[in-house]
Protein backbone atom coordinates (compact mmCIF):
# COMPACT_ATOMS: atom_id res chain seq x y z
CA UNK A 1 0.00 0.00 0.00
CA UNK A 2 1.11 3.54 -0.78
CA UNK A 3 0.75 6.10 1.99
CA UNK A 4 0.74 9.82 1.21
CA UNK A 5 1.13 12.53 3.84
CA UNK A 6 0.66 16.20 2.95
CA UNK A 7 2.09 19.11 4.91
CA UNK A 8 2.73 22.82 4.53
CA UNK A 9 -0.78 24.22 4.48
CA UNK A 10 -1.79 27.23 6.52
CA UNK A 11 -3.11 30.77 6.48
CA UNK A 12 -1.57 33.33 4.15
CA UNK A 13 -2.49 36.79 2.87
CA UNK A 14 -3.45 37.34 -0.75
CA UNK A 15 -0.33 37.70 -2.85
CA UNK A 16 1.68 35.51 -0.54
CA UNK A 17 3.23 32.09 -1.03
CA UNK A 18 3.09 28.60 0.43
CA UNK A 19 4.90 25.39 -0.38
CA UNK A 20 3.06 22.12 0.07
CA UNK A 21 4.86 18.80 0.44
CA UNK A 22 3.63 15.26 -0.03
CA UNK A 23 5.75 12.45 1.36
CA UNK A 24 5.10 9.00 -0.08
CA UNK A 25 5.89 5.54 1.18
CA UNK A 26 7.02 2.71 -1.04
CA UNK A 27 10.11 1.66 -2.89
CA UNK A 28 8.84 2.54 -6.37
CA UNK A 29 7.95 6.21 -5.98
CA UNK A 30 9.82 7.05 -9.15
CA UNK A 31 7.29 4.98 -11.12
CA UNK A 32 4.26 6.98 -9.92
CA UNK A 33 2.68 9.90 -11.63
CA UNK A 34 1.73 12.44 -8.97
CA UNK A 35 -1.01 15.02 -8.81
CA UNK A 36 -2.45 17.76 -6.65
CA UNK A 37 -6.19 18.33 -6.38
CA UNK A 38 -8.21 20.68 -4.23
CA UNK A 39 -11.72 20.99 -2.86
CA UNK A 40 -13.19 24.30 -1.76
CA UNK A 41 -16.22 24.57 0.55
CA UNK A 42 -19.37 23.62 -1.32
CA UNK A 43 -17.44 22.72 -4.46
CA UNK A 44 -16.39 19.53 -6.19
CA UNK A 45 -12.82 18.33 -6.16
CA UNK A 46 -10.80 19.88 -8.98
CA UNK A 47 -7.48 19.25 -10.63
CA UNK A 48 -4.61 21.60 -9.79
CA UNK A 49 -1.34 20.18 -11.12
CA UNK A 50 0.32 16.92 -12.11
CA UNK A 51 3.79 15.63 -12.84
CA UNK A 52 5.00 12.57 -14.69
CA UNK A 53 7.05 9.89 -12.99
CA UNK A 54 10.36 11.30 -14.17
CA UNK A 55 9.37 14.92 -13.63
CA UNK A 56 9.84 15.67 -17.29
CA UNK A 57 6.23 16.64 -17.94
CA UNK A 58 4.02 18.90 -15.85
CA UNK A 59 0.40 19.96 -16.25
CA UNK A 60 -1.61 22.74 -14.65
CA UNK A 61 -5.16 23.89 -14.41
CA UNK A 62 -5.69 27.18 -16.24
CA UNK A 63 -6.59 28.86 -12.97
CA UNK A 64 -3.11 28.29 -11.52
CA UNK A 65 -0.83 28.52 -14.55
CA UNK A 66 2.01 30.93 -13.99
CA UNK A 67 1.45 30.95 -10.23
CA UNK A 68 1.90 27.34 -9.08
CA UNK A 69 4.78 24.97 -9.76
CA UNK A 70 4.76 21.21 -9.19
CA UNK A 71 8.04 19.37 -8.72
CA UNK A 72 9.33 16.11 -7.31
CA UNK A 73 12.41 14.72 -5.64
CA UNK A 74 12.42 11.00 -6.26
CA UNK A 75 15.39 10.48 -3.95
CA UNK A 76 13.22 11.81 -1.11
CA UNK A 77 9.94 10.22 -2.22
CA UNK A 78 8.39 13.67 -2.13
CA UNK A 79 6.31 15.85 -4.44
CA UNK A 80 5.93 19.60 -3.93
CA UNK A 81 3.52 22.32 -4.90
CA UNK A 82 4.96 25.83 -4.79
CA UNK A 83 2.10 28.32 -4.70
CA UNK A 84 2.82 31.97 -5.42
CA UNK A 85 0.59 35.02 -5.87
CA UNK A 86 -2.13 33.31 -3.89
CA UNK A 87 -5.71 34.48 -4.24
CA UNK A 88 -8.68 34.03 -1.90
CA UNK A 89 -10.22 31.69 -4.47
CA UNK A 90 -7.28 29.32 -3.91
CA UNK A 91 -8.68 28.56 -0.46
CA UNK A 92 -9.35 24.82 -0.29
CA UNK A 93 -8.22 21.52 1.11
CA UNK A 94 -5.36 20.33 -1.06
CA UNK A 95 -4.89 16.61 -1.71
CA UNK A 96 -1.90 14.73 -3.03
CA UNK A 97 -2.54 11.67 -5.19
CA UNK A 98 -0.49 8.90 -6.79
CA UNK A 99 -1.11 7.30 -10.18
CA UNK A 100 0.60 3.92 -10.19
CA UNK A 101 0.41 3.78 -13.97
CA UNK A 102 2.83 6.67 -14.05
CA UNK A 103 0.98 9.18 -16.22
CA UNK A 104 0.09 11.85 -13.68
CA UNK A 105 -2.77 13.23 -15.73
CA UNK A 106 -5.50 15.72 -14.96
CA UNK A 107 -8.34 13.25 -14.34
CA UNK A 108 -8.91 12.03 -10.80
CA UNK A 109 -10.08 8.55 -11.77
CA UNK A 110 -6.69 6.99 -12.58
CA UNK A 111 -5.16 8.00 -9.24
CA UNK A 112 -4.98 5.02 -6.92
CA UNK A 113 -3.98 6.58 -3.61
CA UNK A 114 -4.81 9.83 -1.87
CA UNK A 115 -3.48 11.73 1.10
CA UNK A 116 -5.55 13.11 3.95
CA UNK A 117 -5.41 16.68 2.70
CA UNK A 118 -3.98 19.93 4.03
CA UNK A 119 -5.92 23.17 4.47
CA UNK A 120 -4.86 26.29 2.60
CA UNK A 121 -6.62 29.53 3.51
CA UNK A 122 -5.92 32.78 1.67
CA UNK A 123 -7.22 35.98 3.24
CA UNK A 124 -8.09 39.18 1.37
Amino acid sequence: QVQLVESGGGLVQAGGSLRLSCAASGRTFSSYGMGWFRQAPGKEREFVAAISRSGGNTYYADSVKGRFTISRDNAKNTVYLQMNSLKPEDTAVYYCAADLKGYGGSSAGPYNYWGQGTQVTVSS
